[in-house]
């Protein structure tokens, strides 16, 4: 078989109905029938006990159909919600409430859920609940977590919900014996995901059928599904979830369930009437996650080529109020901080603790940016020590080529081996350094000098753990018109799912492109799945697609062998048709699927539908034991461990002397995910991640008072990049390094272009100036106090 589209550009089939206004979210969901709307009352304080909650100025409000408090709710609804992916190291997980019991832990957190006509009244009713708090002393930030005088929950000593460290070699002893050894001292600051849309789930409950059906604006429909059946105690048939269009994920909407996903569809039930919730953008910021807060400590130890002999890292994870999420991001941080070095010793250590925040769920990236951050922060300091060219020491600790797969002695986040399946460090080195112009700066910066210009160059490499498991499983049926529907349960946001799958499902069936038709993220479709996070969809989803088209191939061939009376292993499938090779003799896709199905219909204009039974072979059973009536493939796929993308970021930017204002003059990528199924959404990824971390690390953070109070929770505070602040241009090349652990070679592209930002921002501010940049993000107003710190710390 000929492989035509695998690898091909193909234009995003989703883009024409997306960008003229087409999609449907969630908020769209049954637009033009009566919907009830639900509002929910959050804390104004950081850190209070709940003394008594008033409703009674609610209840007469005309518009009004029902008002909860936690004591409202009962049985599984009024548990916990669930901790999702607990871990050994993990004692103290705590989760919240759907609605608040007894203590509040965060601005934000939902206390009472009001359904009425309307959102506007439903609001009003909210505004008319009165609460009495006993106010209690707020934890805000990682150093206030660490004095524990005063404690988020009481039963978690010292704030801390969890300590794991990781070894391998001894890297303490190697430190005490290197050569060289250094000390840094690194920050992070929280920050959050801002998709276009915010959380949305609508619901509707069929009373005679027993039947509710939820549409809600999340990255794992089965997930959902899941939790409502447990809690409403319904069965799980009984239960569909289907996901509209996603206006964004970025991985706040990995976490489930909400809240609200459990609350509107009781509501649902119990008022026989529709309900949705939508969240406004204040929700978003004070009740959804952040993520990114860490503060690390490193030694290490180094000889005189820059090589790493022992490296030792201790860091704070800030998980926020609640722990729903478990230890990913931190785990994450402290083994994919190795990047694509092999330090001969490395010992990690950190601690994921309490504070009276916004809790934590994976952002894209998820831990990626910090440990990156803290590795090449840590690369440039030793080439500074040592005087060397940052790419030389770079160079000094890759792993090589040839030493794959390269076990880095670790665990990661999916509870197995960090073993890096392929890559060619090195080559991607001299790609990036070509396309920057890394051996050419220098005479640029003397250029730029004469005209009073100061800029900086900045280098950082990364690795990435992609298509991490269980499973994904997939559908493909081909129909009596030949056309090809496919089915998975993976959730998409944007990613053009619709299109890379299809080029997949193309190849691999031998059919047009036009004739294969994509559904995800509805369970009525596909039952069982995982969801659309950590870069998975094109290595899960992509190869279960892959081959479950495999499975409607063979079927197809052994059906159309018999029909044609040839030998299987002489056809072709070519643009629909089964053929016999070097022949005329061939049959439509389309017919194959007619004769799939031994009850067949023929269709003319004088009876409309007549029903004929195939007769077949009258010594076996029209189906046999080992078959299903139907043109169809099912399969899922389940990898052994994740594989491991690569990639390397450089940046050229500008320093004013005067105002301090950062510009990007040049940004470069080479990136390596594999086989590329379609370059140009991989370079959409990486435009798309690249702005995410131009925000990250230039402009976005959340800053709280000491009270809990999230000062910037708009946007006319909050600051994100505009189109201005994004690099017109971005330089990409590509490095292809095949996985061993899928059929189609790939590895995930998701998180590329975000993870490297502060990092390679960090290299190249520091660059410009002078002096470490140790803490980021970093904004034109801490450049400027950082030169007059740095100009004071000179002075004699």
């Amino acid at each position: 078989m000929t492989t035509k589209l695998f690898g091909t550009p193909v234009r995003r089939v989703e883009d024409q109905r997306l960008v003229t206004g087409q999609g449907r979210y969630a908020d769209d969901v049954l637009v033009g029938q009566r919907v009830l709307h639900a509002a929910v009352l959050r804390s104004p304080h950081a850190h209070a006990r709940i003394l008594d909650i008033d409703v009674s100025g609610v209840l007469d409000v005309e518009g009004v159909h029902l008002v909860w408090t936690h004591d409202d709710l009962e049985g599984a609804m009024a548990e916990p919600l669930p901790l999702l992916i607990p871990h050994p190291a993990l004692l103290h997980g705590r989760t919240q409430h759907a609605l608040a019991k007894d203590e509040v832990n965060h601005v934000g957190e939902a206390i009472a859920f009001v359904v009425a006509e309307d959102r506007y009244v439903a609001e009003d009713a909210v505004a008319r609940i009165r609460v009495d708090y006993a106010l209690l002393e707020p934890v805000v930030g990682i150093a206030a977590s660490r004095e524990a005088r005063t404690l988020v929950h009481d039963d978690v000593p010292g704030n801390v919900g969890a300590r794991l460290e990781q070894e391998n070699g001894d890297a303490r002893a190697a430190i005490a014996a290197a050569p060289h050894t250094l000390s840094l001292d690194l920050t992070v600051e929280r920050s959050a995901c801002q998709p276009l849309e915010g959380r949305g789930t609508v619901a509707r409950w069929d009373p005679d059928l027993g039947r509710m059906t939820v549409w809600t604006s999340t990255q794992t429909a089965t997930g959902v599904r899941g939790c409502i059946a447990a809690r409403l105690g319904l069965d799980l048939g009984q239960v569909d979830v289907i996901t509209p269009d996603v206006g964004g994920g970025f991985g706040v909407k990995i976490n489930h369930p909400w809240p609200e996903e459990l609350l509107v569809p009781m509501a649902a039930r119990i008022l026989g009437t529709p309900v949705k919730f939508t969240e406004d953008r204040r929700e978003h910021f004070i009740s959804s996650a952040h993520e990114r807060a860490q503060e690390h400590h490193v030694e290490v130890g180094f000889d005189d080529d820059g090589r790493v002999l022992g490296l030792d890292v201790q860091f704070w994870h800030d998980h926020g109020a609640y722990t729903p999420y478990g230890l990913i991001v931190p785990i994450i941080t402290s083994t994919q901080l190795l990047g694509p070095y092999k330090p001969q010793s490395y010992r990690v250590v950190f601690e994921s603790i309490y504070t009276n925040t916004v809790m934590v769920t994976p952002y894209r990236g998820a831990g990626r940016p910090q440990g990156c951050f803290v590795m090449e922060r840590t690369m440039d300091a030793i080439a500074a020590a040592l005087g060397k060219d940052r790419t030389e020491v770079r160079a000094a600790n890759f792993i090589q080529p040839d030493e794959f797969p390269f076990d880095q002695g670790l665990v990661f986040q999916d509870g197995r081996e960090l073993e890096y399946d392929s890559g060619d460090y090195p080559a991607m080195l001299e790609k990036i350094k070509a396309l920057v112009g890394w051996d050419e700066f220098p005479a640029f910066r003397e250029e730029m000098a004469r005209e009073g210009r100061q800029v900086g160059l900045g280098l950082a490499c990364y690795v990435e753990g992609t298509g991490v498991g269980p499973y994904e499983g997939a559908h493909v049926h081909v129909e009596t018109s030949g056309k090809v529907k496919v089915s998975t349960g993976l959730t998409t946001q944007g990613q053009g799912h619709q299109t890379v799958f299809a080029q997949i499902v193309a190849d691999a069936l031998g059919v047009p492109f036009d004739r294969v038709e994509v559904t995800t993220g509805d369970t009525r479709r596909m039952p069982y799945a995982v969801g659309t996070f950590a870069s998975r969809a094109a290595v899960m989803s992509g190869s279960a697609v892959h081959l479950a088209a495999l499975r409607a191939r063979e079927k197809a061939l052994r059906i159309a062998a018999d029909a044609l009376e040839a030998d299987e292993h002489d056809l072709e499938i070519v643009d629909g048709v089964v053929r016999v090779k070097g022949t005329e003799s061939q049959i439509d896709l389309g017919t194959v699927a007619v004769l799939s199905n031994p009850l067949r219909y023929a269709f003319d204009e004088a009876s409309k539908a007549a029903t004929q039974f195939s007769v077949g072979d009258p010594g076996r059973p029209p189906v046999a034991e080992d078959d299903e009536p139907g043109l169809e493939g099912k399969d899922f796929y389940s990898p052994e461990r994740s594989t491991f993308a690569s990639g390397m970021h450089a940046v050229v930017v500008e320093t004013d002397p005067v105002t301090a204002e950062i510009t990007i003059l040049k940004y470069a990528v080479v990136h390596d995910c594999g086989h590329l199924i379609n370059p140009l959404i991989v370079e959409g990824q990486i435009h798309g991640g690249v702005a995410q971390g131009v925000g990250g690390a230039l402009y976005e953070r959340m800053v709280y008072d000491d009270a809990g109070q999230l000062l910037n929770a708009s946007f006319m505070d909050f600051l994100m990049p505009y189109v201005t602040e994004v690099p017109a241009g971005i330089d990409i090349d590509h490095l292809e390094t095949p996985s061993p652990l899928n059929p189609l070679g790939i590895k995930g592209a998701g998180e590329a272009g975000v993870i490297p930002s502060a990092a390679v921002f960090a290299a190249a501010i520091e660059d410009a100036e002078g002096f470490p940049i140790t803490a980021m993000p970093i904004s034109p107003s801490e450049l400027f106090h950082l030169r007059q710190s740095h100009a004071t710390e000179e002075s004699p």
